[in-house]
């Protein structure tokens, strides 16, 4: 099974302004996609996955933190599995690839951020969204 790939983008400032781009990023395989913003900075959005989706995130304003854990088994993961934490800001065009097989937790760590989330499933393509409880999985 792939892990998570962080896709680091860049950018330019001159005279004219700042350019932010990512020329690494492939984005033939995505189908759909739409923005995330957390009302509250202390709010953690997840824990949500897909055994068969795969999930690309890139933050278009402000700061997010994602947490990723690969999932054991879907009926009742193990609640202390290995997390890997990625801080995605919008100063550079970063992708996150999350491959199937992870559930995601998102939370904004500045206000007014927003988070672009793109699938390799157009939305009612397959049944497949797991969320499990804010607490469910321990701390590290």
């Amino acid at each position: 099974m792939k892990a998570p790939k962080f896709i680091e983008g860049g950018n330019h400032k001159d005279a004219r302004g700042t350019l932010c781009y990512n020329n690494e990023f492939d984005a033939s395989e995505v189908k759909r996609f739409y923005t995330i913003t957390n009302n509250d900075l202390s709010f953690k959005r997840g824990w949500t996955g897909h055994a068969i989706e795969r999930r690309w995130f890139i933050a278009t304003s402000g700061v997010f933190e994602i947490t990723v854990i690969k999932i054991d088994t879907w009926e009742q993961p193990n609640r202390t599995l290995k997390r890997q934490t990625f801080k995605m800001s919008s100063d550079k065009l970063d992708v996150l690839e999350v491959p199937s097989g992870f559930v995601t937790s998102i939370q904004a760590l500045e206000t007014d951020s927003k988070l672009l989330v793109m699938s390799d499933y157009m939305l009612g393509e397959v049944t497949d969204e797991h969320r499990f409880e804010s607490t469910y999985f321990s701390e590290e």
